[in-house]
């Protein structure tokens, strides 16, 4: 469009403008249907003069409003050189826009062409875009902040727009679900009283979120989406329950607690073996439990929205990172082929647990645990056929000589130096007695403590020493190597699994019953076994070795070691009804480490959350929604806080966070007003109104 000086002069502070529509844009679509548009302008500017003939349009009036005209016009054109129609309105909105702006209300410099022209999503034939300045904001603030809170009254778009960046952003693979949820409080009543199944219950709650959906996406999808897990629709109270019973363990530097004793702060083991802090507890109450279970024998329990980082063949084929599942997701869907289909995460390294001062060598108690004599009713023995390990031997063990008696035997004598008491204990047998093994048999050995809840150097010798002794490679043919060892000691087997599995490794256990089995010989004779024999199939990771011993080492690196160890869920059962917690750690894949040195989380990652209705949140529940956030993760939160239903006396969570986060590098909140209604152009009335009535009775209490 141009503007041509006029032949006449214009009256003082007059202007005269005058616009050429190309021919290539009809002139109904700049004027509307029956001029409607051109009412609205007119309405909008009542003291300028607009004419229209032909293609031409011209304006007459005060400078300041005939330069508000022709930029109307302007931004009008640019509108419907992108296909977009006018309606009467956008008009009026971008009237509003250009007066704004005109005062220095609004501040950037956002065009009415640019909110109007930025286009979200396109479904079914229709396109979702902002339609006002504080709506491109919003939407803005969502590509361009983790957090954003979307707060103003009803009408304005906030969980429409949140919606469709949501689905915006899994069309586009930048996260792998939606999330939506919304506090189930406005009935005023509990769930639990209300008639109907749960999802009967729920449903009223949830139906603006289904029907945003169903806006959105082919209604036919959304069964199958939801189905799998790639969007979740549920009540908060619901959504936030992803626990496990107070009494699972889980570990610590310390050692393994109870989740429900843990606190905010407190450190737990993450899957780099390393110490993570705790950032929330959430009691969950009593839910429904199930055991979930690994091929290895390992298990833990946990409820059915408990969250695991899971992999499958075509996941690992493809090159496709891990997904997170829920439980009950899983159920049923265990098998592919007759293959187990999930995959677990292993630790990425071993355990770091602090390291404790011990009285002997690791290696030694390895080594004595598996071939040594510690019944105490005699000097200290060690049985082998490899000279090598009683070299080791005696070399671990400062002031005592390993004694060659005959044939596979040998005695831990005490080295004796000039002046000596001749009835100076033996350090061997003084150990044992500290170390509370003094007197275990073969039956009822076991690692201390001091041990097993030490370095990984130190776990890593003691399981060495145990292997060089009673365990060994185990070869065949177009396979890695696994290794196996054989106790009569339960607790031995226990320790010996807790060992592997500290330091990223599997063990798989069974049992021999000694019924049954043929006797060995010893020295020619008969030798029957008394005790069951527990067998134990060890894998562990690259980097792990598992023997000193020369003759076993060069055969297992030359069966090209121990592969990969890996754990794949085999089962996952009902298990009753627990008292459970939450937990959230600030590790950078969410992951800690639980019962049998299981790897699973509780929060979100690569999801986008839309929290609606955020106002009957009370503060703890916000608080536990907003830890929640996973990595790779995007939270919209939308509420009008002039509407909360909470009980009296409870203060609305979304009121709170305003003043706990304002300044928080990468939370935004966004405020949408009256101005931005895109419902019924009374509503937006009806808002200011109920504002102005809040003010002056606000203004009146005060006096």
């Amino acid at each position: 469009m141009t503007q041509t000086p006029t032949a006449q002069t214009p009256a003082p502070r007059q202007a005269r403008a005058h616009f050429t529509v190309p021919a290539s844009h009809p002139m109904v679509t700049v004027l509307g249907s029956g001029d409607a548009l051109l009412r609205v302008i007119e309405t909008a500017f009542p003291a300028a003069d607009i004419h229209v003939r032909g293609n031409e349009i011209s304006a007459v009036g005060e400078a300041a409003e005939v330069a508000l005209i022709q930029r109307l016009f302007d931004e009008m054109m640019l509108v419907l050189r992108t296909g977009q129609p006018m309606t009467e309105d956008a008009v009026e909105r971008s009237i509003a826009m250009l007066r704004a702006a005109e005062r220095g209300e609004k501040d950037g410099e956002e065009t009415p062409a640019e909110v109007l022209t930025q286009n979200i999503l396109s479904s079914r034939g229709r396109t979702i875009r902002p339609k006002t300045l504080n709506q491109k904001r919003y939407v803005d603030a969502i590509d361009k902040h983790t957090i954003v809170f979307g707060i103003g009254p009803a009408g304005t778009g906030k969980t429409y727009l949140a919606m469709a960046k949501a689905v915006q952003a899994l069309q586009s693979k930048q996260v792998n679900r939606i999330i939506l949820t919304r506090p189930a409080v406005e009935a005023g009543e509990r769930l639990g009283f209300l008639p109907g199944t749960l999802y009967e219950k729920i449903d009223p709650y949830l139906r603006p979120l289904y029907d945003a959906l169903h806006d959105m996406l082919d209604p036919d999808s959304i069964p199958r989406l939801m189905a799998a897990g790639t969007i979740e629709v549920a009540p908060l109270a619901y959504m936030r329950g992803r626990s496990q019973p107070v009494f699972t363990n889980v570990l610590t530097p310390d050692g393994w607690r109870p989740i429900g004793e843990l606190q905010v702060g407190d450190l737990v083991i993450g899957s780099d073996g390393e110490p993570t802090p705790v950032l929330g507890v959430y009691p969950q109450g009593e839910r429904d439990i199930y055991r979930v279970s690994a091929q290895d024998g390992s298990w833990t329990l946990c409820c059915g929205e408990h969250l695991w980082t899971v992999r499958t063949a075509s996941d690992k084929r493809r090159d496709r990172p891990w997904r997170v599942m829920e439980t009950q997701d899983m159920i049923g869907n265990l098998r592919a082929a007759h293959a187990r289909r999930y995959e677990l995460p292993m630790l990425t390294a071993p355990v770091s647990l602090p390291a404790r001062e011990v009285p002997m060598d690791p290696y030694a108690v390895g080594l004595l645990l598996g071939d040594g004599c510690l019944t105490g009713s005699t000097t200290p023995a060690f049985a082998t056929e490899d000279r090598e390990l009683a070299e080791a031997l005696e070399e671990a063990l400062p002031g005592v000589s390993v004694r060659h008696k005959g044939g596979p035997d040998y005695v831990l004598n005490r080295q004796k130096a000039p002046g000596d008491v001749v009835t100076l204990e033996n350090p061997v047998t003084r150990v044992l007695r500290e170390l509370e093994l003094l007197g275990s048999r073969s039956h009822s050995k076991f690692v201390p403590d001091v041990y097993l809840r030490n370095s990984a150097d130190v776990r890593l010798a003691v399981l060495q020493g145990l292997l060089d002794a009673d365990g060994g490679p185990v070869t065949q043919r177009g396979r890695t190597c696994r290794v196996q060892y054989s106790t009569a000691s339960i607790l031995l087997r226990d320790d010996v699994i807790a060992l592997v599995q500290s330091l990223g490794g599997t063990a798989y256990t069974r049992r021999r019953a000694a019924e049954g089995r043929a006797p060995g010989l010893a020295r020619g004779r008969e030798v029957h076994h008394r005790y069951d024999s527990h067998v134990v199939d060890i894998r562990l990771p690259e980097g792990i070795e598992p023997f000193r011993l020369a003759r076993k080492a060069e055969k297992y690196h030359a069966a090209g070691g121990g592969g990969r160890p890996m754990r794949f869920i085999d089962s996952i059962e009902p298990a009753g009804r627990e008292e459970t917690v939450c937990i959230q750690v600030a590790a950078e894949d969410s992951l800690y480490v639980t019962q049998d040195y299981l790897l699973t989380h509780n929060t979100l990652n690569d999801a986008f959350i839309i929290l609606d209705e955020a106002q009957n949140t009370s503060a703890e529940q916000m608080k536990m929604f907003l830890t929640r956030l996973g990595f790779d993760s995007k939270i919209v939160i939308t509420g009008d806080i002039t509407q909360v239903d909470l009980p009296n006396g409870t203060k609305s969570g979304l009121r709170q966070v305003q003043e706990i986060l304002d300044g928080v590098e990468d939370v935004h909140f966004s405020r949408l007003t009256s101005q931005d209604v895109v419902r019924h152009k009374l509503v937006g009335r009806i808002v200011d109104a109920y504002e102005k009535y809040d003010s002056r009775d606000s203004h009146n209490g005060k006096q």
